[in-house]
């Protein structure tokens, strides 16, 4: 049952000194404040809060028009779930109508109906998400939300969670890694006995797939991972946590974390059986790519490993994601995996193919020999200026 409570009475007080909720305040005072917002606050992590979401009780496509207008922002509405999101000032308010739902069969896609702030509460995944704060000052919480708070726990709202949405699992272990939380003991059964009724066969894997690139986006995806990698969710997983801290420790900023981390758990794993996976989960076919070659970066590996000349780092390097070349780095090409990241992918010619082509060069797979054994040369040092890697490039073209 959802009670009207609250851990202090300036709780709506707090949240409305929040620069996200300060403009919500004069157009929606009666909106609900759900979800991780709250829960932030209350964890004293309210400086992280940039987004809200929002429940009202009535037609959240009305109010998410009113506030949109009133922000002059922009207005994506998706009629089908009643739910809208408002972008303005670098801040995203998702609306969504208050509402009750129920599970037609273990996995579906829950039917909703409207309904009131409480039924919408319970139909949450976890207590400590199922805190609503309304602007004008009314509190309303699932019973042990606060206490779970405190006592840095993570409890469903009722025993067949689980199994209604088994997507709830991955959520789970991705704020109890991101939170630091605990697991109560009765959900920590009821995840155990889920997992072993195979509640995840019965999701698509399109959801599963959405999940798990949400939890391989945290900063504690290589935990969230671990912890996840013997569960069923469709091909062996294995974590090996040194290995992939090394990698991402080469990982230059422009690299993806998350494809480096999947990859890595995914050695195992046959090459076109990887692939299909990957398409089952929905994931978009050059992320696919890069998962794939990082788990089959052993071969980068030993042609880097192997490699005693700049030129000779560039040719097994090039055309390779950057993600597989920093894991083959952290398998035992580090030297030469280095000098590609922070150098070697950057080195560039003076010259292009119209210098040939003035210089006399006809057009054809002579000047593209020739612009390669320039960049050669210019890599091992051997022609650092222009005029020098343009006598490479005509001697290549005319010898």
């Amino acid at each position: 049952m959802i009670a009207a409570m609250g851990p202090s009475p300036d709780l709506a007080r707090r949240l409305c000194t929040l620069s996200a909720a300060a403009p919500v305040v004069r157009v929606l005072p009666h909106a609900w404040v759900v979800g991780g917002a709250v829960r932030d606050l209350l964890l004293g992590r309210g400086a992280s809060v940039v987004d809200l979401d929002l429940i009202i009780e009535g037609d959240a496509l009305e109010a998410a028009a009113r506030l949109s207008a009133a922000l002059n922002g922009s207005l994506a509405v998706h009629d089908r779930f009643g739910t809208a999101t408002v972008s303005a000032g670098g801040r995203v308010y998702d609306l969504a109508t208050a509402r009750a739902e129920t599970y037609p069969r273990p996995g579906a896609l829950p039917d909703v109906r409207p309904g009131t702030i409480a039924e919408d509460l319970a139909r949450r995944d976890f207590t400590v998400n199922a805190i609503a704060v309304a602007l004008d000052g009314r509190v309303k919480a699932a019973p042990h939300a606060f206490s779970d708070l405190d006592a840095r726990l993570l409890r469903v709202l009722h025993e067949r969670s689980f199994v209604d949405d088994p997507t709830r699992l991955l959520r789970l272990v991705r704020y109890a890694t991101r939170l630091g939380f605990g697991v109560e003991a009765a959900t920590r059964r009821s995840m155990e006995a889920a997992l072993a009724g195979a509640a995840l066969a019965t999701v698509t894997p399109a959801r599963i797939g959405s999940e798990l690139r949400l939890l391989l986006c945290e900063p504690s995806a290589v935990e969230a991972l671990a912890w996840v990698a013997e569960w069923p969710l469709g091909v062996p997983l294995a974590v090996d946590r040194g290995l992939t801290e090394r990698a991402l420790a080469l990982l230059p900023s422009d690299g993806r974390g998350d494809l480096l981390l999947l990859g890595a758990a995914c050695r195992a794993v046959e090459r076109a059986a990887l692939a299909a996976w990957l398409d089952a989960l929905g994931f978009p076919g050059r992320e696919r790519d890069v998962v794939v070659a990082v788990a089959r970066a052993e071969g980068v590996e030993r042609r880097l490993s192997r490699a005693s000349r700049s030129s000779e780092i560039a040719a097994a390097a090039r055309d390779v994601p950057i993600e597989a070349v920093a894991f083959a780095g952290a398998l035992g090409a580090g030297p030469a995996a280095r000098a590609w990241i922070h150098d070697l992918r950057r080195v560039t010619l003076e010259i292009d193919g119209a210098d040939l082509l003035a210089a006399g060069i006809p057009q054809g797979e002579a000047v593209g020999r020739a612009l390669a054994a320039a960049l050669r040369a210019r890599l091992d040092g051997e022609a650092p200026d222009r005029d020098a890697q343009l006598a490479v490039a005509l001697a290549a073209a005319r010898g």
